[in-house]
């Protein structure tokens, strides 16, 4: 799925809402969780999990056509940890 089809979904099931208006809504809910990401917030949505983020310290890494050894710098990452209910629907017998 994406963005745009998210979108359709949320406005064909609330059909008092225009659809520029839901893409509005949705855009400031990514807006803030990136926002909090970026200050190194976790941001957790109760029953579909937490999003924070995790360090990946620097390295050597290797050029994979030379085979000649690369310094990776320190970077930060999104992660994203699933809660209890996604897992248990997720594993629900069909």
């Amino acid at each position: 799925m994406i963005k745009s089809e998210l979108v359709q979904i949320i406005a064909s099931r609330n059909p008092h809402l225009y659809q520029r208006d839901v893409e509005t809504i949705v855009n400031a809910i990514f807006d803030e969780i990136t926002d909090a990401l970026c200050e190194s917030n976790r941001v957790e949505l109760r029953g579909f999990g937490a999003f924070s983020v995790k360090n990946r310290p620097p390295r050597a890494g290797r050029n994979p056509r030379t085979g000649e050894s690369v310094e990776v710098e320190e970077k930060w990452v999104p992660f994203f940890k699933a809660g209890k209910e996604l897992r248990e629907r997720l594993n629900e017998p069909s």
